[in-house]
């Protein structure tokens, strides 16, 4: 399949730049591809399009504050460093720019208590840095960093809490599993008293997010790795849930990513942790995700890719073009869509 097959035109005035409070009062596009209709509601609304015994999976990944201004020493030029994922010990896989500042060798500080050397170059283009400081690494990284929001987003974020899931626990990520950002602590403890089942896994998202696919046929592009961990608890839940006849609504592509790379059969999966790179595109069998929960995603982005895998390409594309002719928000801080699992 060609790059140019998953295209939309998008206004840039529907990219949304702040989110909307509280979180739970945004935009929601039902779509079932089996019947091909698309209904318009609010997330508040998402109850009403599930059943007792259905299961959620949430990702409970947490964003570092993990953008990093610092100077070149000696010159003293401004660099910025992006943290992606932390290889061993203080030795990270980061993305700097400018590049052509960050050869190995070169030392950057961020004020007075932390600095790092570049240590070498990764085969995506970034560079691997080693840290330097005095005291609790995560300490420091909490009052120097800055919440790395993608580059579509131009406002300044108030509250950077904002920015992450009101579940989030697991620290690692270099964006947010945005999907989970309409859910409220009140609305989850609704849908769980209405016998909704809430599991959760972690992937941390990484170059991936970042990454655009330029390669003109889809199946030679190539995704980075991110660390994915789910629980017997969690893994227990899911067969239990296909065992009962019920759905599993994956809460995000982080979601569906993890359930699809740890799954080992049809319906079959069991708790596991480790590396994943997998690129789902249309053609591919979904093994245990019956229903998604997603924001709207780029345009040519393994993203939209993965969405149209699980709802039929042209069917998500008619989707998107009527949410830009109902002026939804998009991306990040936009609107959701609930996708129920199209039939064989």
């Amino acid at each position: 399949m060609l790059l140019s097959d998953f295209d939309y035109e998008l206004p840039e005035e529907l990219i949304a730049q702040t989110p909307v409070e509280p979180r739970n009062a945004s935009r929601l596009m039902v779509l079932d591809p089996a019947e091909e209709t698309i209904e318009h509601r609010h997330f508040y609304d998402l109850q009403a399009f599930l059943t007792p015994g259905d299961t959620l999976i949430f990702n409970d990944t947490r964003v570092l504050p993990a953008r990093l201004i610092g100077r070149k020493e000696p010159t003293g030029a401004r660099v910025e460093v992006l943290l992606l994922r932390r290889v061993e010990g203080d030795e990270w896989e980061t993305l700097v720019k400018p590049g052509k500042k960050a050869m190995r060798g070169a030392t950057i500080r961020f004020g007075d208590e932390l600095s790092c050397e570049v240590t070498g170059h990764t085969d995506f283009g970034g560079r691997l840095v080693r840290f330097h400081y005095q005291g609790i690494f995560e300490e420091i990284l909490d009052r120097l960093g800055e919440t790395p929001l993608p580059p579509y987003i131009h406002e300044k974020l108030a509250d950077r809490e904002r920015y992450q899931t009101v579940y989030s626990r697991a620290s690692g990520s270099a964006a947010a599993p945005t999907a989970g950002l309409h859910f409220t602590p009140e609305q989850m403890q609704s849908l769980k008293d209405a016998g909704i089942n809430l599991g959760f896994l972690t992937l941390h998202v990484g170059l991936g997010t970042f990454r655009p696919v330029k390669a003109e046929r889809i199946e030679d592009h190539v995704m980075h790795s991110e660390y994915y961990a789910i629980s017997e608890e969690t893994a227990k839940l899911i067969r239990d849930t296909k065992a009962a006849g019920k759905r599993v609504v994956a809460v995000g592509t982080t979601s569906i990513r993890t359930l699809e790379s740890a799954a080992v059969g049809k319906d079959e999966i069991y708790g596991r942790s480790g590396e994943t790179s997998i690129f789902i595109y249309p053609g591919y069998d979904f093994k245990i995700v019956d229903a998604i929960v997603t924001n709207f995603h780029l345009p040519k982005s393994t993203l939209l890719m993965l969405i149209s895998a699980f709802a039929g390409r042209e069917f998500t594309l008619r989707a998107y073009r009527e949410a830009v002719q109902e002026k939804y928000r998009f991306f990040s801080f936009g609107d959701a869509m609930l996708i129920t699992r199209k039939k064989e």
